[in-house]
C-alpha cells in the first residue's frame, strides 16, 4: 500500500528504511495548517492513478493541500501556468474525487479545495492493469524526485538556518530483516508516529514545516550469474 500526502511517501513492498527529516523553506508550503481533525484519506484505483499520473495534476493537488483553497487562476500564477490549464486540470482531477470546489467563488470564479489530506493505492490493484502500473510507476518516479529536489534545497540553504535547526534537521539509514506482515506493522506504526505531530503544541516554539519521508526498498545481495560460472569452468 502507498500513502502519500502532499510531503509523505510511505510504501509497503520494501525493506530499506530510510528516514529524512528537515525544515522546509519552499513558498508553497508556507500556508499549510496542520492543525484540525484526523487527516481524511481516499484510496486510488486504476482510472484515478492514471489521471493523477501527470506532472501539472500532481503539482495543482500538492498546491491546494499545502496552501489550501485556491483559484484556478491563483493556482496558474504561483505553478507558472495558464489559466485555462489550471481549469482544465482541475476537472480532471475533481472526476476522481482528488479535488472539489468550496463552493465559494462569485459569478464565475470557482475557488478549489483538495477534497482528501492523502491517498493511498497497492500495487495489488492494479498488478493485472499495465495503465495502471505505468501509472504507478511515473508517481513513485515523480515522489522521488520531489523528494531529491527538497532535500537539495535543504542542502543549499543549510547554513542560513540557526545551529537548533541544523543540528535537529539530518537524515538516518536502517536495515532490518522481515517479512511484508511484519513490514507493513512496522510502517503503520511509524504513520501512527506521525499523525501524532499532526497537530502543532501551541508551547512548542519556534516552528517551521519539516518534512519527514520514509522510504524502503528490498535489498538482495547480488546473486551468482550461473551463466558466467558455467563459462568459467568451460575455460579452465
Amino acid at each position: 500500500m502507498t500513502v502519500c500526502t502532499s510531503t509523505m511517501h510511505i510504501s509497503y513492498a520494501q525493506l530499506f528504511c530510510m528516514i529524512s527529516v528537515y525544515p522546509m523553506a519552499h513558498d508553497e508550503d508556507r500556508h499549510t495548517d496542520p492543525a484540525g481533525p484526523a487527516p481524511t484519506a481516499i484510496a486510488l484505483d486504476s482510472r484515478a492513478l492514471q489521471v493523477l499520473a501527470h506532472p501539472l495534476r500532481s503539482r495543482l493537488l500538492t498546491a491546494l493541500r499545502a496552501g489550501g483553497p485556491a483559484t484556478a487562476t491563483a493556482l496558474a500564477d504561483t505553478l507558472t501556468t495558464n489559466t485555462g490549464a489550471t481549469s482544465y486540470h482541475l476537472r480532471k482531477l475533481a472526476s476522481v474525487g482528488l479535488v472539489e470546489e468550496t463552493g465559494d467563488g462569485r459569478g464565475r470564479e470557482r475557488w478549489w479545495r483538495a477534497a482528501t489530506q492523502m491517498h493511498s493505492w497497492t500495487e495489488r490493484d492494479v498488478a493485472d492493469d499495465p495503465d495502471g502500473r505505468a501509472a504507478t510507476d511515473w508517481l513513485r518516479r515523480h515522489y522521488f524526485h520531489r523528494f531529491a529536489e527538497r532535500y537539495t534545497g535543504w542542502l543549499e540553504t543549510q547554513a542560513a538556518w540557526p545551529l537548533d535547526w541544523q543540528d535537529a534537521a539530518g537524515g538516518s539509514d536502517y536495515l532490518v530483516r522481515v517479512s511484508p506482515t511484519r513490514l507493513r506493522a512496522l510502517q503503520d506504526d511509524v504513520l501512527a508516529l506521525f499523525l501524532r505531530y499532526a497537530e502543532p503544541d501551541p508551547d512548542d516554539t519556534p516552528t517551521e514545516q519539516v518534512a519527514v519521508y520514509l522510504h524502503a526498498i528490498p535489498i538482495r545481495r547480488a546473486l551468482p550469474d550461473a551463466r558466467r560460472g558455467t563459462d568459467d569452468q568451460r575455460a579452465g
